[in-house]
């Protein structure tokens, strides 16, 4: 996932219409600091190599300042923008725009990146009181008429002003920009959209603060070891530790992970204590406590909606997915409905298999989501003779980034990795590594924080310290963030084959972000509409399978010995096993998603369950054994991550990487020529150009979901 840095999608919008991006200098006048500023060391560029943030002297009670002297800074600049009384050009607005902002991108790159990844109470607080004040930040900017009324001017000349290619897409999604954010509102409206968009950012924020919290609190406590039978030794020590860090030693604490499936249903035989920690996963958020997160679900519902008629569109999704690649709700919806039938299908032949299973050993119940995993993996077990114990021990973390991840950027692009310990991080399981492209020059630098800790919000995602900038010169400073397993002291590492793809996954997005080849900030690396911004990701998942790169990582971690090809086979084989589940499980919560964001505004408050029971029946995909992915009470893509009306990209994007996949094989695979290619025509150009036509350039047709279906095995 790519996660974006500020509180709300309208903030996103503001900096990136604006250029506010990594500077080398401002156009702000110079201004004596004040002995707090000189002590704060966001308000001065890092002298770290390539800007990187200073984490050995940044302290909590910094950000907050940094942040609203960077907002202080950006708006005088754009005012002198905007009251320039030159006609308006490309250079003296946009290129202007593009240049601004540096104190706050700098400040604010850093601030949410840690309220994501290692966040406290401090930390928290300090995004509860941005959160409006962003939101007001990015409304001042947008509904500014003086401001829009020389964007349109430049705009409406745009074909005969002699533009490159990207400057006059930067033209059209700036001033795309503005009017989506509502500068073309009369006065009145433009006064609720404020009100509006301070009180959606406000809610996002206390959404994630709350989930956190509710994931940490939600875990499951197992006095008796006895009732951890199934579950390897690692991960029964990592639980020991879990539970000794929460206070309560001598047990064993089943953390939950964001997604409604928990690890550790995959091993459990008791079944009892499965049906428990289901129980905690699905009702994490719903407790109607502090940690309850429906009534802020059931407000934010009612503010998209709303805003989304002030500017002229029926629904929230209308609104959102209007400049995305598939351009209306019903584009999206026919993706995901279409593929409903088949997917629904296979998952309920998957449940007979799995409830003959349970038959056959005399289980005497009707198997449910709690039983799924530990039964599906004895299905597996029984048609391919794997199981998930024999080949965890073949994926050490470490061995699986540098062996596999990026062995296969190597083989591709030609770019090395070397890990470096001299730049300072914000937490001391992250690791940094220089990345060379291949002709020796610095590409990036590159962060990797690959554990689940209490600090961190679930899922994985990929971020940028510093973007490409054409315009000063800067490289890109990246990081991926995981929640993989911690082991236990002593102990390796081990990831599943999940983890092994979402480590590929993360690694894509950061290689968008690295070969990055723009001249323009706003329009450079992961800038792009979310349907297209999966596609490097969803593509780079699939050499964690490729014959050459498995072979060079897949090796035991105490022998050092090569899988046997036979166990291989067994995994490549095994490819489209449980398919049924896992797209059903993914289309229940892409459509839910649009299901919330698809309804008017005036419709009202939405009892969560009732609403989403009925959109689950209305999809046909109600299956009681494979619940959504996200039930809407923690599904945090929609409510505080930037993908409201937006999870079906993944699908989208889907349908994009299994076809450029396709192109692949028909011109010899894993090779630097046909790396570059992809480099080159896809990876380099941001969203420089209209994508649509990239993507037919590279490929020499249109996507086909053929290579999609036939890889899930729904053909």
């Amino acid at each position: 996932m790519l996660r974006t840095l500020l509180l709300s999608s309208a903030i996103a919008v503001a900096l990136s219409a604006c250029g506010d991006r990594p500077a080398a200098e401002s156009a702000m006048p110079a201004t004596a600091a004040t002995p707090a500023e000189s002590a704060n060391p966001l308000f001065t560029a890092s002298t770290l190599p390539f800007q990187a943030p200073p984490f050995d002297k940044i302290k909590d009670a910094d950000y907050q300042p940094a942040i609203e002297e960077g907002m202080r800074q950006h708006l005088a600049e754009v005012r002198t923008i905007a009251d320039n009384a030159e006609p308006a050009t490309f250079a003296n607005t946009f290129e202007a725009l593009e240049r601004s902002g540096t104190l706050l991108t700098r400040a604010s790159a850093a601030f949410f990146a840690m309220t994501g990844a290692n966040t406290n109470p401090a930390l928290q607080a300090a995004e509860e009181a941005l959160a409006p004040k962003l939101a007001e930040h990015s409304d001042s900017i947008h509904l500014d008429p003086t401001l829009f009324a020389r964007v349109k001017a430049v705009y409406d000349q745009r074909d005969t002003l002699g533009l490159t290619p990207e400057q006059k897409t930067v033209v059209e999604h700036t001033y795309d920009g503005f009017v989506r954010a509502g500068a073309q509102l009369s006065d009145d409206a433009k006064a609720e959209l404020r009100t509006l968009n301070s009180e959606e950012s406000s809610l996002s924020t206390a959404f994630s603060t709350k989930l956190l919290a509710a994931d940490n609190a939600g875990g499951v406590f197992v006095a008796d070891k006895a009732k951890l039978d199934g579950m390897d030794e690692g991960a029964i020590a990592a639980a020991a530790d879990a539970a000794k860090a929460a206070g309560k030693d001598g047990q064993w604490l089943l953390s939950l992970q964001n997604t409604t499936q928990q690890p550790s249903l995959g091993s459990l035989k008791d079944r009892a204590l499965r049906e428990q920690l289901m129980a905690a996963s699905l009702g994490r958020a719903e407790k109607g406590d502090a940690n309850d997160t429906r009534a802020t679900i059931q407000r934010l519902a009612e503010l998209r909606a709303r805003k989304a008629q002030l500017l002229g569109f029926p629904n929230y999704a209308a609104y959102s997915i209007a400049d995305q690649l598939a351009g209306t709700p019903e584009v999206a919806l026919k993706l995901l409905t279409d593929t409903v039938p088949a997917a629904t299908a296979r998952a309920r032949a998957e449940l007979a298999k799995i409830q003959g299973v349970v038959d056959a050993q005399k289980g005497g119940f009707t198997a449910g989501a709690a039983d799924w995993d530990v039964y599906a993996e004895q299905v597996r077990k029984a048609e391919f003779d794997l199981d998930e114990s024999q080949i965890k021990p073949y994926f050490e973390l470490d061995r699986v980034l540098k062996d596999g991840v990026f062995f296969a950027a190597h083989a591709l692009y030609g770019i090395t990795a070397k890990e470096r310990k001299d730049i300072p991080v914000y937490h001391p399981d992250v690791r940094v590594f220089d990345i060379m492209d291949a002709d020796g020059k610095q590409l990036a630098l590159f962060y990797l924080d690959p554990f689940k800790r209490e600090s961190k919000q679930g899922g994985a995602w990929m971020g940028n310290f510093v973007e490409q900038n054409g315009l000063t010169g800067d490289i890109p400073v990246v990081y991926n963030v995981e929640n993989f397993t911690k082991p236990a002291a002593g102990q390796p590492a081990l990831l599943s084959f999940d983890d092994v793809t979402t480590l590929f996954h993360e690694f894509g997005h950061a290689l968008h972000g690295f070969f990055s080849k723009t001249q323009y900030p706003s329009v450079a690396g992961t800038n792009t509409p979310r349907d297209f911004v999966e596609f490097p990701s969803q593509f780079n998942e699939h050499w964690a399978l490729d014959p050459k790169v498995f072979a060079n990582y897949a090796k035991h971690h105490q022998t050092g010995e090569a899988m046997p090809q036979a166990l291989v086979d067994k995994i490549v084989k095994a490819r489209t096993f449980n398919q049924g589940y896992a797209t059903t499980e993914y289309l229940s919560a892409a459509l839910l998603d649009l299901a919330w964001h698809l309804q008017p505004a005036g419709a009202g408050k939405q009892d969560v369950d009732a609403f989403e029971k009925q959109a689950l029946a209305t999809y046909k995909v109600d299956l009681a054994a494979v619940p959504p992915r996200y039930r809407s009470s923690y599904f945090s893509h929609i409510w505080g991550g930037g993908y409201a009306a937006g999870y079906y990209a993944y699908f989208g994007a889907e349908v994009l990487d299994h076809d450029a996949f396709q192109w692949f094989r028909e011109n010899g695979g894993l090779t630097r020529q046909n790396g570059q290619v992809f480099r080159d025509k896809v990876l380099s150009i941001g969203h420089s150009r209209d994508l649509a036509t990239a993507y037919r350039e590279f490929r020499g047709k249109d996507p086909s979901v053929e290579p999609l279906l036939e890889h899930r095995g729904l053909k």
